[in-house]
């Protein structure tokens, strides 16, 4: 009895206004080139050059190789490149490992009110569709990519509660939405096509925070599952399979089933199409969490300011909010005496004492050997994370402003306070540092990668707006790699 009165409040909700689907469905399939503002242009270049560059340095990060090699063993239809390694295979596969490679070091862009990343699905997925399509242009491709961030972090910041109450990690849970939007535009759907493949893919969402509390490598697999899935709804829709049309605001959609209902429909509706929210998009200047980032820009700073080593420091305090805490500073004997790269990556005890003691964090300090260093580990101990009930009460689920404090063993203080970090619209890298993060990138590549093919990698991004064709960028991604 009340479950059906249940269903008989909701029902007439449905009736009286469309699932945001079919809004979200029209944008993405008639989202025009043409039209696009340059900024937005811009900085979907920026994601595109960023992302791929991650990727250079994602192949040879652990659980890489074995997903590429799953892949190579299934073999299959020559549709799209594999990046890095090389070979073509199915469209889904390709943009399964290429997915999981450009997320494998957590270096990848960061949305930082909405905390997911959105290129690491979107990208893939764009690209490997693009070239089971065939004959698409760089602007179309601007277009199709543009399409999925936009999804992506237009859920994001609507979504209400935070991933450590939801215990899901949103990059892969709405990049499964923003993935399918990408690759449905890269095939070419039309609106009601692309309806059905947001509710194809709705039988695939998933993207769980267990991974991280277990240090798993599963953690940089899921957006890579996200692309393959998004590949095969578009297809799937493309020859005519119906998904469910009330996707979101449905009875069993996704805002009830994931989110427990917590979500501001209004905040993605509102200027779609005219606003973009990919503006807002972070970028990162330190391979890690960005819940760490604020934390070792403010050691920075304080390390700038004191210029004393590390054998001098008695203790570093870190204030942050209480969902930075739990994700990223606990269990504490897991962060303080991290084992496993993951463990380190999300860890602000480990990456605070690194940008202590050698002035930066960079991907050296996220190795096997980088873990073995005693001088680090030594100060990591000495770091102390807390919730500062200031910051808790004013930030609550966006990225965590950090309130450091050095104290010294005789006696003397250094503070240091960073709101927004390195990398964020209001603190943002220019278009030196992402061309120099990508070759720091490429340094750890798994196979060689020659100086000439990333200045063809960062050429080709620049200039993929006019570019007739796609040729010279997956050339700069899967050839040319020196012997």
């Amino acid at each position: 009895m009340v479950q059906a009165a249940v269903a008989r409040s909701r029902a007439p909700v449905e009736a009286i206004r469309p699932d945001l689907a079919q809004d979200l469905a029209r944008f993405a399939a008639t989202i025009n080139p043409a039209l696009l503002p340059e900024g937005v242009s811009r900085a979907v270049r920026s994601n595109l050059l960023d992302t791929l560059g991650c990727a250079l340095a994602g192949s040879s990060a652990k659980a890489i190789p074995e997903v590429a090699g799953l892949v190579r063993e299934w073999a299959g239809a020559p549709q799209a490149d594999m990046w890095v390694f090389g070979g073509r295979f199915p469209a889904h596969h390709a943009a399964w490992v290429n997915g999981s490679m450009a997320h494998a070091r957590d270096y990848d862009d960061t949305h930082d009110a909405a905390v997911l990343h959105a290129g690491v699905s979107a990208v893939p997925a764009a690209l490997a569709a693009a070239q089971l399509r065939g004959g698409i242009s760089g602007a179309e491709l601007v277009a199709a990519v543009a399409a999925g961030l936009e999804l992506t972090c237009r859920l994001g910041v609507a979504t209400q509660i935070g991933v450590i109450e939801s215990g899901f990690i949103y990059t892969s849970l709405l990049g499964y939405f923003g993935a399918t939007a990408a690759a449905g535009r890269a095939l070419g759907l039309h609106p009601e096509q692309m309806l059905s493949a947001l509710g194809i893919v709705y039988s695939s969402v998933a993207g769980n925070h267990q991974v991280t509390r277990d240090a798993s490598l599963m953690k940089r697999v899921q957006p890579g599952l996200a692309a393959q899935a998004a590949v095969v709804a578009a297809q799937l829709a493309q020859r005519g399979i119906k998904g469910p049309h009330n996707v979101f605001e449905g009875l069993d959609g996704f805002f009830r089933v994931y989110l427990n209902g917590r979500f501001d429909r209004d905040t993605v509706r509102r200027g779609l199409g005219e606003e973009f929210e990919l503006l807002n998009l972070s970028y990162k200047p330190y391979p890690c969490c960005r819940y760490n980032h604020t934390a070792i820009d403010a050691t920075l700073q304080a390390r700038a300011e004191a210029m004393r080593p590390a054998e001098e420091v008695e203790s570093i305090r870190v204030g942050v909010t209480k969902q930075c805490y739990e994700a990223v500073c606990t269990p504490e004997a897991v962060r303080w005496s991290p084992r496993t790269i993951v463990e380190a990556q999300f860890s602000i005890p480990y990456t605070v004492a690194s940008a202590w003691i050698d002035g930066e964090v960079g991907l050296r300090h996220l190795t096997d050997e980088g873990l073995e260093r005693s001088d680090v580990l030594a100060l990591t101990k000495r770091v102390h994370p807390y919730v500062d009930a200031e910051i808790e009460r004013r930030w609550g689920r966006n990225i965590s402003p950090a309130e450091l404090t050095v104290r010294f063993r005789d006696g003397s203080v250094v503070t240091a306070r960073v709101d927004y970090p390195r990398g964020h619209p209001r603190n943002p890298m220019t278009p030196a540092d992402f061309a120099a993060k990508v070759r720091d990138c490429a340094a750890f590549a798994a196979v060689p990668i020659s100086a000439g093919q990333v200045e063809a990698l960062i050429g080709a991004v620049d200039g993929i707006g006019s570019a007739p064709d796609l040729a010279a960028l997956h050339a700069s991604l899967t050839e040319g790699p020196a012997s």
